[in-house]
């Protein structure tokens, strides 16, 4: 019998949980106060009475071998060095939240995730190997990064339909560039694109979040 899994989406609005066989994510706000050390003592508190032996989070920046490598853009600090297995008491996996999305989105071949959100989370899969990636702060244009075109301050400023023009202008090239067989969209602020989507492309669900995380642990007694 699999052991069962509690998922932690960290994000800059919200982070969400969702423990294996449990079907309601609970939703706890976050934003410019929530430290690691909050986090971890909130989501303790909000799946207080849950079974889980594993953990796995999902991390809104770049993780290397595991670990946070520098704090979160719209998040409190102490996210680097923190001793996520030690504040839960159980194994824990830490993985870019990008790429636990794009784990849980991934069909087959060559798939580019992009993750609309309060920033832009980015992450790449080729034949089952995933490849977190970090294009958001790249230049774009106008002296301008990608997360500033597509995140939520460039949704904000520049409207719903700018914003839906440089989502498409951008997905596509990024698509070309990285030879991608398909472009999954998704993050909160996905759903505000009109349907259909190009060929090409398509909405990966917010719930794959939590399928990524499951996906973490499979295969592992």
């Amino acid at each position: 019998m699999k052991r069962p899994v509690l998922v932690i989406d960290v994000g800059g609005t919200h982070v969400k949980i969702l423990a294996t066989g449990r079907k309601d994510e609970v939703k706890i706000p976050s934003g410019p106060a929530m430290t690691a050390s909050r986090m971890a003592a909130a989501v303790k508190r909000a799946a207080s009475g849950w079974s889980y032996d594993r953990v796995s989070v999902g991390y809104p920046g770049p993780v290397v071998h595991g670990r946070p490598i520098h704090e979160p853009y719209n998040l409190g600090g102490g996210w680097m060095g923190f001793d996520f297995r030690a504040a839960f008491g159980k194994p824990v996996k830490v993985i870019n939240d990008a790429a636990m999305q794009a784990l849980g989105s991934y069909r087959k071949g060559r798939m580019l995730f992009l993750g609309l959100g309060t920033g832009l989370g980015s992450a790449m899969i080729v034949d089952g190997d995933l490849e977190p990636m970090e294009l958001a702060h790249l230049p774009y244009k106008n002296g301008k990064t990608y997360e500033d075109y597509l995140g939520k301050r460039g949704l904000e400023k520049r409207g719903k339909k700018k914003w839906r023009r440089s989502v498409l202008e951008i997905a596509q090239r990024l698509k070309d560039a990285l030879e991608a067989d398909e472009v999954v969209i998704g993050g909160g602020n996905a759903k505000k694109l009109k349907r259909p989507l190009p060929a090409g492309m398509r909405l990966g669900g917010n719930d794959n979040a939590f399928t990524g995380g499951f996906r973490l642990w499979a295969g592992e007694p």
